[in-house]
């Protein structure tokens, strides 16, 4: 039963982006919709301003949506706009060690988040970016290894020693102890 739930996923989504392609814009909003979530979590993971989020959340929509005739593999669309929200990220992070804001400095880092009483989510921010990175599309976004290779155009071997890193770091950083 699962599997048909699957391929009819599948279908739709192929159905969809293809409808994308063709300059619907209904199919188009409801690909975005269906994937926000995991777009705002990789950016969350990326950066730490709520309006670089939204920038860069923002800025991947429009270059998706201007290049969604270059997808090839329709089935791949997460994996894709994944992609290219990393690449935003990426263009906001170098863009941002050139600029510091006074805000931040006033309040001493000041960026706020309902979340940061959480221990984890310390942790994880805490991780260099090439650890922190990996961790939130494998465990966040339940992406297999063989597609974050794809997206972070690595090989396979890197992501797996990457993720281990990051889980002994993690360990580290929470004290936990190896069993």
């Amino acid at each position: 039963m699962r599997d048909a739930t699957l391929t009819n996923y599948a279908v739709t989504l192929k159905k969809r982006v293809s409808l994308a392609k063709e300059g619907d814009r209904e199919a188009f909003i409801s690909l975005i919709n269906e994937n926000k979530l995991n777009l705002y979590r990789v950016a969350k993971a990326m950066l730490n301003n709520e309006a670089d989020i939204e920038d860069a959340i923002q800025n991947t929509i429009i270059k998706a949506y201007e290049n969604i005739e270059k997808l090839r593999n329709d089935a791949l669309f997460k994996t894709w706009i994944i992609k290219i929200l990393i690449n935003q990220c990426n263009e906001i992070i170098r863009s941002n060690k050139k600029i510091v804001f006074m805000e931040e400095v006033k309040e001493h880092g000041g960026y706020y988040d309902s979340y940061e009483n959480i221990d984890l989510q310390k942790a994880i921010e805490s991780l260099n970016e090439e650890l922190r990175v990996v961790t939130i599309l494998f465990y966040y976004e339940d992406l297999p290894q063989e597609q974050i290779a794809k997206i972070l155009e690595i090989p396979k071997g890197t992501v797996r020693s990457r993720l281990f890193r990051a889980r002994e770091r993690l360990a580290e950083i929470l004290d936990i102890e190896k069993l």
